[in-house]
């Protein structure tokens, strides 16, 4: 394995954190990474967006992606040279529905995980997910934010393992608390309101996919920690035919007037996107990545996370200068909360992470009033839901 320009660091006494071993300047990118597993969102999947099972690439052109979206099955893209999806790549399992976008993506999804999860129609296994996949999906509503078939497949994993001992550390590696109890915070997911859901959700598991090597795991008390490793350490991952499209559209030679139309024309495009298909324009699901997992919080992050390869991979680069020994910050929080105010931000990180912020921004912040606008009041009940 190549020698990475970060180390992680535990000696600090408040757990992981990364830190740079080399100088980092503006838009470096510090390291690019594969998941340990990743899913689709079911919701997601259920609206139609065709991603690859394993690498979670669109499999839909962006003229089709776009057409879908707009609902408009006479809509015409310019310069489809630009669109990168070859569906002539694009292959299927030999037992079920279960689609990638090449060969590489189909074996490599059949080793790890996909032998136990195939939907074999002989096999109940296939009624079994769909009934678990049901489940999650009438307790957590869109907008998404988590996956119960992101522990079908860590349970699948562990059982395809020839090395099951190895393969559980690495899962359990992640920080998997479901509550603080120094600052008497529970994880959001576990609150007493989910605990039938949860107890349905650990039965139907234990029924299918038991094994005796991940045994704590079927209890109560480690599928709980399951669900608070899930809520506290899963990344969103996103991918779109139509993003990779745009870019490489603002790639063209064009003159001045066919820039300015084709520039017209995608103004056009999203604005139509959004009247009819509103925010959701992407394949959306989450993954375990064992590097990003290990970058601490910050309100005023120095890095950022981004998927510029239209699949799963991960890229984190530095959005200021990064000295060599400084540690590397990321915000788990999007732009929009970000920008809100210190009491919000606390509240969510809270809830969703399990501590409270102590970075350089929120103490600069902590004289100001806990006073929480009616735009911040609207965005926390959106997240309560």
């Amino acid at each position: 394995m190549a020698c990475l320009p970060v180390r992680v660091d535990e000696s600090s006494g408040k757990g992981k954190g990364l830190f740079a071993d080399v100088d980092f300047d503006e838009g470096d990118v510090i390291f690019t990474e594969e998941p340990l597993v990743n899913c689709q969102f079911s919701w997601n999947k259920a609206y139609k967006y065709e991603a690859c099972e394993h690498c979670m690439r669109s499999l839909e052109t962006a003229e089709e992606m776009c057409r879908r979206l707009c609902q408009d099955d006479g809509l015409v893209l310019p310069h489809l040279e630009c669109c990168t999806v070859n569906k002539s790549e694009h292959v299927k399992c030999d037992s079920c529905d279960a689609k990638y976008c090449s060969e590489t993506c189909k074996s490599k999804s059949m080793q790890q995980y996909h032998k136990t999860l195939c939907l074999r129609d002989e096999n109940s296994i296939k009624n079994e997910l769909n009934m678990l996949e049901e489940t999650w999906k009438q307790i957590h509503y869109p907008p998404e934010s988590a996956s119960i078939m992101l522990v079908a497949r860590m349970i699948a994993i562990v059982k395809q393992s020839e090395n099951k001992v190895k393969t559980i550390k690495q899962m359990m590696n992640f920080c998997h608390q479901s509550e603080n109890e120094n600052d008497k915070i529970v994880h959001k997911l576990l609150g007493d309101k989910f605990i039938d859901q949860i107890e349905n959700l650990r039965s139907q598991l234990k029924d299918f996919l038991y094994d005796d090597s991940i045994r704590d795991w079927f209890s109560e008390k480690g599928f709980r920690s399951l669900l608070a490793l899930l809520g506290t350490n899963q990344q969103g991952v996103g991918s779109s035919s139509l993003s990779t499209w745009v870019k490489n559209c603002d790639e063209l030679s064009l003159d001045e007037k066919e820039r300015t139309k084709l520039d017209n024309f995608i103004d056009e495009l999203y604005e139509k996107l959004e009247e009819v298909s509103g925010d959701f324009l992407n394949c959306e699901g989450v993954g375990l990545y064992k590097l990003q997992s290990s970058c601490n919080h910050s309100c005023d992050p120095n890095a950022e996370i981004a998927f510029e390869h239209s699949d799963h991979k991960l890229t984190l680069r530095a959005m200021k200068p990064i000295p060599s020994g400084s540690e590397i910050f990321i915000s788990y929080l999007g732009d929009c909360d970000l920008s809100r105010s210190r009491h919000l931000r606390q509240k969510l990180l809270s809830e969703n992470y399990l501590f409270n912020c102590k970075c350089n921004k929120c103490e600069d912040q902590a004289n100001d009033p806990d006073v929480t606008s009616d735009e911040e009041d609207s965005a926390s009940s959106m997240d309560e839901a």
